[in-house]
């Protein structure tokens, strides 16, 4: 008896061909567009896979494959779904893929950023500055400028200020716009100021010669544009005292009592973010005259030499001049002179004491007595005399003893 043969099954697989996707749509913007690309392809018994340059398509929130994986539908597209895309397909006996399939995605305008150049806030007049706008955006960005909130007629990614005066001072920023996302980003103002230099710094007195107890103003003046005003004496910043007032924005010094300690090199300086200049002025207080004394001998021999001298304390030094009885008997000398002396020299010798600026007088004087033709007394009287009064002061201090030889 035979045995029965065995069957055996034959599949017949028609090969890949014609492997073609199709998208609803290439021209889309981020985050607001959906997709679906649909992969055809001629043959049997097909399997589809879909990728995203290398890298294969798999589903998601986003992402579904539909249709036996043929459709692909990407949801609220991104920047990086843009592909390229293929449809690979397959069977038991052949593969094919499509050519590739782009998308044009369009995305912001993002990240905006406002670039000055130099980098710096301040600048010269006569100055050229730049301004550079960058942003993220697909179709390349349109650019608008403005100046505190009021629109420029300028457009493009930068800005050029050529020769720049301080009408050109403000908050400038940019306007991005993305005509296919029709979506705008503005950047944060970046602030320019324009000044001018500092220069020709002085300061000026409000009296040439000033004097001990009168009110004294300096003025610390320059041109441009003035920030700040530092003042300094003999190298050392300046500490007002109570007799000293800086004001309007230390522009004037005053001393409201001047003092002769006051004297010294006052310095200025001026300065703004781009420039400086310093100023100086040395004050002299002038004073006196005052502790006026007369000095000579204790003894004089007769036919002797008398020298007196006079002194004082003053600013600018004081001139001298003697006198005998009333009677000017010497000028422009601190010293009197007198050789050989007789008793009849006796009488009242007075020095004064003149300070051409203060207009201060100081007259110290002495009377020589005749006592008993051996002492000769001498008493002095101080007299001071100024526009406003006149003070005397007697003092018996001054003695001399003329001797008979």
């Amino acid at each position: 008896m035979e045995k029965p043969s065995r069957g055996t099954t034959l599949l017949i697989y028609e090969k890949v061909s014609n492997v073609l996707v199709t998208s609803s749509s290439t021209d889309l913007v981020e985050f607001s567009a959906s997709v679906s690309l649909s992969c055809s392809a001629s043959g049997s018994s097909l399997s589809f896979l879909w990728l995203n340059g290398s890298s294969e398509v798999t589903a998601s929130d986003r992402v579904q494959l539909t249709d036996g994986g043929s459709s692909l539908t990407i949801i609220n597209v991104t920047r990086f779904d843009q592909g390229p895309f293929r449809c690979r397909v397959s069977n038991p006996v052949s593969t094919g893929t499509s050519d590739p399939v782009n998308l044009s995605i369009s995305y912001g305008p993002e990240n905006i950023n406002l670039i000055l150049s130099p980098p710096q806030g301040y600048f010269a007049v006569g100055s050229d500055i730049s301004l550079t706008c960058s942003v993220g955006s697909r179709p390349p960005a349109q650019f608008n400028w403005f100046l505190n909130g009021d629109q420029l007629l300028d457009t493009g990614s930068e800005l050029r200020l050529m020769n720049v005066n301080m009408s050109n001072s403000g908050n400038y920023s940019c306007q991005a716009f993305n005509n296919k996302t029709l979506r705008s980003q503005t950047s944060e103002p970046s602030a320019i100021t324009v000044l001018e230099e500092i220069s020709g710094a002085s300061v000026k007195p409000s009296i040439n010669l000033p004097v001990d107890g009168t009110s004294v103003r300096l003025t610390c003046e320059a041109s441009g544009s003035v920030f700040t005003r530092i003042w300094m004496k003999d190298g050392s910043e300046l500490t007002p005292t109570d007799n000293m007032i800086l004001f309007d924005n230390n522009r004037v010094l005053t001393f409201n009592t001047v003092k002769r300690k006051d004297s010294g090199e006052y310095f200025c300086q001026i300065s703004n973010p781009i420039s400086s200049d310093e100023a100086k002025y040395i004050m002299t207080v002038n004073y006196g005259p005052e502790n006026v004394q007369i000095k000579g001998p204790n003894e004089i021999n007769i036919k002797g030499t008398l020298k007196l001298i006079c002194s004082a304390e003053s600013t600018p030094t004081a001139r001298f001049s003697w006198l005998r009885n009333g009677v000017e008997i010497l000028t422009n000398s601190a010293e009197y002179i007198k050789e050989e002396v007789e008793l009849s020299d006796s009488g009242n010798y007075t020095c004064q004491a003149w300070n051409n600026i203060t207009e201060s007088n100081i007259i110290i004087s002495g009377a020589w007595t005749d006592c008993n033709r051996e002492i000769i007394r001498m008493c002095c009287w101080l007299h001071r005399w100024n526009s406003n009064r006149m003070l005397c002061h007697r003092r018996c201090s001054c003695w001399w003893r003329v001797l008979h030889l």
